[in-house]
């Protein structure tokens, strides 16, 4: 099996640009990142910019809070584009529907199912 060749060089700006892409893939402005992660917006800014370096806790938060992986952070992964939509209002509906009752979930996705199926209210 052949090993994996991972950088020698740490890319902080590369770093600081996948951040963001993730940022706002989640549909997140700079400051609602931020006080989610306790920080303050102009520090985060630099870190999306690669003026500072992450540090092995810190990638990990951002990981969490932006549900990706800390190597997708990295750039030692590849995100999955095509399974995610670039349509930041889906997503920031999504946020909210996750936070709903697993009964609330049910209803919604059969309303969903059957608005996709032709239908105009589930059954």
């Amino acid at each position: 099996m052949k090993r994996r060749a991972y950088p020698t060089t740490i890319d902080e700006k590369g770093i600081g640009a996948r951040l963001k892409e993730a940022r706002l893939r989640r549909g997140l402005t700079q400051v609602q990142l931020a006080q989610q992660l306790e920080m303050s917006q102009p520090l985060l800014s630099r870190y999306e910019r690669g003026e500072l370096r992450l540090h092995g806790a810190l990638l990990a938060s951002f990981a969490a809070a932006l549900s990706t992986k800390p190597e997708v952070l990295l750039g030692l992964e590849n995100l999955a584009i095509d399974k995610i939509t670039k349509d930041r209002r889906f997503l920031k509906r999504l946020e909210k529907i996750d936070r709903l009752s697993e009964r609330d979930k049910e209803n919604l996705l059969g309303t969903i199912d059957a608005f996709l199926r032709g239908g105009r209210t589930a059954a």
